[in-house]
């Protein structure tokens, strides 16, 4: 898919807008979030335009993975992390505000001010049974 000429990804892919980029490959760039939930929190992105999780190349995706691991695997010794969250948004449901695919990369620690919006509690049985009848292949 060719780039998107309105996204603002894009133009850190093109180097039309500068980014703090800390790692990239021949399908990636990994670079610092300016908007940062913790320290070190940052964001991978594919190469290619690709506005969601639904419309991502499959070998995009993976790629995106496999670099938000390794950038995940430094955090705990290069910026004393506790943990780590990986964080993707697809739709504006969900809170996704760009639409190029990417995934934060979020280091963790125990006295950090983050909170998700979600606390987990349990469900109701039967509609999980219901919920899983649906997605079944």
């Amino acid at each position: 898919m060719a780039a998107d000429p309105d996204c603002l990804f894009c133009k850190i892919v093109s180097g039309e807008i500068p980014a703090t980029r800390i790692a990239e490959d021949e399908r990636t760039i990994t670079f610092m979030d300016i908007n940062p939930a913790t320290r070190g929190h940052v964001l991978v992105i594919p190469r290619e335009h690709a506005k969601d999780l639904l419309s991502i190349d499959p070998g995009d995706l993976a790629a995106v993975a496999q670099a938000a691991q390794r950038i995940a695997a430094t955090m705990p010794e290069r910026l004393e992390a506790d943990g780590v969250n990986l964080l993707n948004s697809c739709g504006r449901a969900a809170w996704q505000t760009v639409f190029h695919f990417h995934m934060h990369v979020i280091p963790r620690y125990d006295a950090d001010p983050l909170r998700l919006p979600w606390t987990p509690e349990p469900g109701d049985r039967e509609e999980i049974a219901a919920a899983a009848r649906d997605l079944e292949g």
